[in-house]
């Protein structure tokens, strides 16, 4: 029987409700890594994240600062986090807070053996939905044409660019179709009041989603890729019911861009598949989605593998899954005493 080797993992984006983040799900692959006895330090932004109250799969949380509050508080609340708990490793799972980390991965590498796997800051910026058309050329893949915007006055002169319907994006989530200048104004407002400037307008493609979680060497190897069809969708546009597809053109377009822009640790693919045949990539998020546990059903474990690689292994490349399993989420009410909030809320520990 294989020892299993003791690791402490410090891992974000415990908020498991109905527009969930990646971390329960990355926690689960890594609570059944075969090489692997993971010790999890949540990492969290709110008091009310579900994640904090999983005491079977987290072992112990810490409230850390938001992305807006800048590098060098959050590289103290680390250090104190690090200074007790003794990080081996920590996966961050939301797309606002992967700048801060990536500026702070060589300092916590080199000054405190903390190791991440994370895209470079250039391949981080490359794949932005604003520069998502030029990455698309870059790499090999068809975008669907998109204009950057910051006021609503340049919605009024984008029809020698763009017909109608178009999409209205925000640079980190939502999206609507507007199917005039009047809603694309609308839906501006709407979404830049929650996320900032720019705002994205992308050409409409019809079609079937599909969506691919991946995960790159840094060096151009794709070390898995799993497709996956959503079977029941969100008012918020989030799958709550999957199943992974046998589709090997798929797979070799998600390895082609990974191959291409050389993508350093894990990614969601999401893709349109018209009626003619042809996959237009509508997004590239640059973590695992909230969905990668389905990876580990299908017979690929990449919070595993990206570990190993964050450690410096070399991981030979996944070159099967299992097709016909679906994931179906659903939701669950956790009782949770009253001191348990109270103490994450006034001490910022759990």
């Amino acid at each position: 029987m294989m020892i299993k080797r003791k690791i402490t993992i410090g891992v974000t984006g415990l908020n498991n409700i109905d527009s969930p983040g990646p971390g329960i799900p990355v926690i689960r692959a890594l609570r059944e890594s075969d090489l692997f006895d993971v010790r999890i330090i949540g990492l969290s932004y709110d008091t009310l994240e579900p994640g904090l109250y999983m005491h079977d799969l987290v072992d112990k949380s810490y409230q850390i600062p938001i992305p807006s509050s800048g590098t060098e508080i959050l590289l103290e609340r680390l250090v104190f986090i690090h200074k007790i708990e003794k990080l081996d490793v920590i996966i961050p799972n939301f797309d606002a807070e992967l700048h801060s980390f990536i500026k702070l991965s060589n300092i916590l590498n080199q000054a405190y053996n903390i190791a991440t796997f994370l895209p470079s800051q250039e391949q981080f910026e490359s794949r932005h939905k604003s520069v998502l058309f030029e990455f698309g050329e870059t790499n090999e893949v068809k975008v669907p044409f998109a204009k950057m915007i910051f006021s609503t006055a340049e919605i009024y002169n984008i029809e020698e660019e763009l017909t109608y319907p178009l999409v209205v994006k925000g640079k980190y989530y939502d999206a609507s179709i507007a199917a005039t200048p009047e809603q694309a104004v609308s839906y501006f407002h709407k979404i830049s009041a929650k996320w900032g400037l720019p705002i994205i307008l992308q050409e409409f493609i019809t079609g079937n989603e599909v969506n691919v979680t991946a995960i790159g060497d840094g060096k151009g190897n794709c070390i898995g890729a799993i497709p996956m069809r959503k079977l029941y969708i969100t008012d918020k546009g989030k799958a709550w019911a999957g199943i992974a597809l046998e589709d090997e053109e798929l797979v070799q377009i998600a390895r082609t861009v990974i191959s291409n822009s050389k993508w350093r640790g894990g990614c969601e693919l999401e893709f349109i598949k018209t009626k003619e045949g042809d996959y237009y990539l509508l997004e590239m998020n640059p973590r695992f989605p909230a969905w990668v546990y389905l990876a580990v059903g299908c017979g690929q474990n990449h919070p595993e593998a990206l570990v190993r690689m964050a450690l410096g292994e070399t991981v030979i490349p996944y070159t099967k899954y299992d097709v016909g399993k679906m994931f179906v989420r659903y939701s669950y009410d956790q009782i949770v005493p009253l001191s348990e909030f109270e103490k994450i809320a006034t001490t910022g520990e759990l």
